[in-house]
Protein backbone atom coordinates (compact mmCIF):
# COMPACT_ATOMS: atom_id res chain seq x y z
CA UNK A 1 0.00 0.00 0.00
CA UNK A 2 1.55 3.57 -0.51
CA UNK A 3 1.88 6.14 1.92
CA UNK A 4 -0.79 8.12 0.20
CA UNK A 5 -3.45 4.86 0.45
CA UNK A 6 -2.40 4.32 3.52
CA UNK A 7 -3.08 7.94 4.85
CA UNK A 8 -6.27 7.82 3.19
CA UNK A 9 -7.33 4.79 4.80
CA UNK A 10 -6.59 5.86 8.55
CA UNK A 11 -8.29 9.19 7.74
CA UNK A 12 -11.42 7.16 6.69
CA UNK A 13 -11.78 4.14 9.10
CA UNK A 14 -11.36 7.27 11.58
CA UNK A 15 -14.53 8.71 10.14
CA UNK A 16 -16.44 6.09 9.90
CA UNK A 17 -15.81 5.06 14.15
CA UNK A 18 -16.47 8.68 15.00
CA UNK A 19 -19.95 8.40 13.33
CA UNK A 20 -21.08 5.11 14.17
CA UNK A 21 -19.70 6.70 18.57
CA UNK A 22 -21.28 9.79 18.34
CA UNK A 23 -24.67 8.10 17.01
CA UNK A 24 -24.44 4.64 19.02
CA UNK A 25 -22.56 5.80 22.07
CA UNK A 26 -24.03 9.45 22.76
CA UNK A 27 -24.46 8.08 27.05
CA UNK A 28 -20.65 7.01 26.87
CA UNK A 29 -17.98 8.69 28.28
CA UNK A 30 -15.42 10.14 25.72
CA UNK A 31 -11.76 11.12 25.01
CA UNK A 32 -10.12 13.03 23.06
CA UNK A 33 -7.04 11.70 21.26
CA UNK A 34 -4.42 12.33 19.19
CA UNK A 35 -2.55 9.45 17.43
CA UNK A 36 0.35 9.11 15.34
CA UNK A 37 0.99 5.79 13.09
CA UNK A 38 3.55 4.84 11.80
CA UNK A 39 3.19 2.79 8.44
CA UNK A 40 5.62 -0.29 7.79
CA UNK A 41 8.03 1.73 10.22
CA UNK A 42 8.68 3.69 7.07
CA UNK A 43 8.76 6.79 9.43
CA UNK A 44 5.30 8.23 7.10
CA UNK A 45 3.73 8.93 10.06
CA UNK A 46 -0.15 9.85 10.06
CA UNK A 47 -1.70 12.33 12.95
CA UNK A 48 -5.04 10.95 13.94
CA UNK A 49 -7.67 13.17 16.35
CA UNK A 50 -10.75 11.83 17.66
CA UNK A 51 -13.15 11.88 20.44
CA UNK A 52 -14.43 8.36 21.26
CA UNK A 53 -15.56 5.73 24.09
CA UNK A 54 -13.24 3.59 25.87
CA UNK A 55 -15.14 0.97 23.22
CA UNK A 56 -14.62 2.77 19.82
CA UNK A 57 -11.23 4.20 20.93
CA UNK A 58 -10.09 0.55 21.34
CA UNK A 59 -11.57 -0.48 17.74
CA UNK A 60 -9.64 2.33 16.50
CA UNK A 61 -6.68 1.69 17.45
CA UNK A 62 -6.83 -2.05 16.31
CA UNK A 63 -7.77 -0.84 13.10
CA UNK A 64 -4.82 1.47 12.60
CA UNK A 65 -2.28 -1.35 13.81
CA UNK A 66 -3.98 -3.45 11.20
CA UNK A 67 -3.74 -1.52 8.74
CA UNK A 68 -0.20 -0.83 9.52
CA UNK A 69 0.73 -4.13 9.39
CA UNK A 70 -0.63 -4.87 5.71
CA UNK A 71 1.05 -6.46 3.62
CA UNK A 72 -0.72 -5.88 -0.11
CA UNK A 73 0.89 -3.24 -2.44
CA UNK A 74 -3.21 -2.98 -3.57
CA UNK A 75 -5.14 -3.36 -0.26
CA UNK A 76 -8.46 -5.13 -1.45
CA UNK A 77 -11.86 -4.25 0.81
CA UNK A 78 -11.53 -6.22 3.75
CA UNK A 79 -14.17 -9.15 2.83
CA UNK A 80 -12.68 -9.80 0.16
CA UNK A 81 -8.87 -10.50 1.32
CA UNK A 82 -7.47 -13.50 1.10
CA UNK A 83 -5.34 -13.19 4.02
CA UNK A 84 -7.72 -11.34 6.73
CA UNK A 85 -5.66 -9.59 9.53
CA UNK A 86 -8.81 -8.97 11.72
CA UNK A 87 -9.93 -11.74 14.20
CA UNK A 88 -13.62 -12.96 13.97
CA UNK A 89 -15.21 -11.01 16.50
CA UNK A 90 -13.09 -7.84 15.54
CA UNK A 91 -13.87 -8.18 11.93
CA UNK A 92 -17.75 -8.49 12.84
CA UNK A 93 -17.59 -5.61 14.84
CA UNK A 94 -15.75 -3.33 12.40
CA UNK A 95 -18.15 -4.59 9.66
CA UNK A 96 -21.43 -3.63 12.15
CA UNK A 97 -19.38 0.09 12.36
CA UNK A 98 -18.60 0.18 8.78
CA UNK A 99 -21.92 -0.82 7.06
CA UNK A 100 -23.84 1.60 9.74
CA UNK A 101 -21.96 4.79 8.80
CA UNK A 102 -21.40 4.27 5.21
CA UNK A 103 -25.17 4.32 5.33
CA UNK A 104 -24.87 7.47 7.17
CA UNK A 105 -22.55 8.74 4.82
CA UNK A 106 -23.93 7.90 1.89
CA UNK A 107 -27.78 9.23 2.93
CA UNK A 108 -25.85 12.23 3.69
CA UNK A 109 -24.27 12.57 0.09
CA UNK A 110 -27.94 12.73 -1.15
CA UNK A 111 -29.69 15.11 1.33
CA UNK A 112 -26.41 17.36 0.14
CA UNK A 113 -27.14 17.17 -3.80
CA UNK A 114 -30.86 16.88 -3.70
CA UNK A 115 -31.62 19.29 -0.74
CA UNK A 116 -28.58 21.46 -0.50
Amino acid sequence: MTNEKFHYEVTTVTKFIQIYCDDKHQDREKNTENISIDYNDTNNVVSVNFHLCKECSDMAKHAYYRLSQCPHIEKPRCHKCPHPCYELAMWKKMAKMMKYSGMKLGLNKIKRLFFG
